[in-house]
């Protein structure tokens, strides 16, 4: 009896496995360094993939990738294709060279790729028919930040970066410049960014190092810190929550539900930019071959107004703010070029140090 109980539990089993090897999933996402709840874009992106789906009724699937390789990455990617995927919509800069060569592999699937244009490793863009490129202006939401921080009434300020690639930067110079711009218009004429406090972790992944490094700062002085570095910023918060009066600004998505530290978050639409890109391709306007760059005149950056904890800057600060920089009467600096020219303007000087700090190479 127990030898029929045992192959008619291999025989179930077996049958389960295959049930569930058949499922197919028409829309997929392939996870980057972060994990699916790792309360920035990896989460965003898939939080915008999930209420499209829901909402009509189509099958969807994640599928985290092996490694963090090219290798990995375009494998993950294979998986997917084999299970059904008819679009894939890949978060993050990693997956420039795998989208490269998917869109070729896969002429009949759709790929949407966040923050990044697929490249053969040249770094010359090449979006194919079946791909859409989408970008934010990042140092829009870190001008919001830094601005509304320091109108706040913060003057020590620091910056955590994952990596130093385009998107980050663009979060920490944003994050300065919006901070000196509330300082020229308070007059604050000895406001400045110490570059002590602004470093690049080379990880989004969270550790007990990069605590003990927002720890340090918070001890010397600190009073906030913007931690434009995914999963790595639950760090940060938790160094916050440790000390007295001290404050993390998140980044991506609204991360204010993650730790009371949370001064508020420079979000970037990741989940809209899902979202719309699906609703296109469902109305066979897949807008293929195309490169959007989204900010502020798109509402596809911003600070999440109701769940901030700001003590006297207020909705109508903010609007006013983002309106300059919606129309254009605000131009916020993308590089360390523009960032000095933009300090100059406002009568202060960017200091070689910090220079420095916020592009450590050409290729940042």
């Amino acid at each position: 009896m127990k030898k029929i109980l045992s192959i008619l539990s291999v025989l179930v089993l077996g049958l389960v496995l295959v049930a569930c090897g058949s499922k197919t999933y028409e829309i997929a996402m392939i996870t980057d360094t972060g994990d699916i709840d790792d309360g920035s874009f990896n989460q965003g992106t898939w939080e915008g993939i999930v209420e499209y789906a829901e909402a009509n009724n189509k099958t969807h699937q994640y599928y985290k990738p092996n490694g963090e390789t090219d290798e990995a990455y375009l494998s993950a990617i294979d998986l997917a294709v084999s299970g059904g995927a008819q679009i894939v919509i890949t978060p993050g800069f990693l997956f420039e060279i795998p989208i490269y060569e998917a869109q070729t592999k896969y002429p009949d699937v759709k790929f949407v790729i966040l923050d990044g244009n697929p490249h053969s490793g040249d770094f010359v863009p090449s979006v194919e028919d079946n791909t859409l490129a989408i970008f934010f202006k990042e140092e829009q939401s870190g001008f919001l930040a830094g601005y509304a921080a320091v109108k706040d009434g913060f003057r020590e300020l620091g910056f955590m970066g994952g990596m130093a690639v385009p998107a980050v930067v663009r979060f920490g110079i944003g994050w300065v410049a919006g901070a000196y711009h509330a300082a020229e218009e308070l007059e604050l004429d000895d406001f400045a960014f110490d570059a002590r406090y602004y470093m690049y972790l080379e990880s989004f992944a969270p550790s007990d190092g990069t605590k003990n490094t927002a720890a340090a700062w918070f001890e010397g002085g600190v009073e906030v810190i913007h931690a434009a570095a995914g999963g790595a910023g639950s760090s940060a918060m938790a160094a916050a929550v440790e000390s007295t009066n001290k404050w993390v600004v998140g980044v991506d998505s609204d991360q204010a539900a993650h730790s009371d530290s949370v001064l508020t978050s420079a979000v970037k639409g990741v989940d809209t930019a899902a979202y719309e890109a699906l609703e296109l391709f469902y109305a066979d306007d897949f807008p293929g071959g195309a490169t959007w760059n989204l900010g502020a005149a798109d509402e596809a950056v911003g600070l999440p107004m109701g769940t901030s904890r700001f003590r006297t800057f207020s909705q109508a600060d903010y609007n006013a703010i983002f309106n300059q920089l919606k129309d254009g009467t605000v131009v916020a600096p993308t590089d360390t070029t523009t960032l000095e020219t933009f300090l100059t303007a406002l009568g202060y000087e960017l200091s070689p140090a910090l220079k420095d700090k916020i592009s450590p190479s050409e290729e940042a």
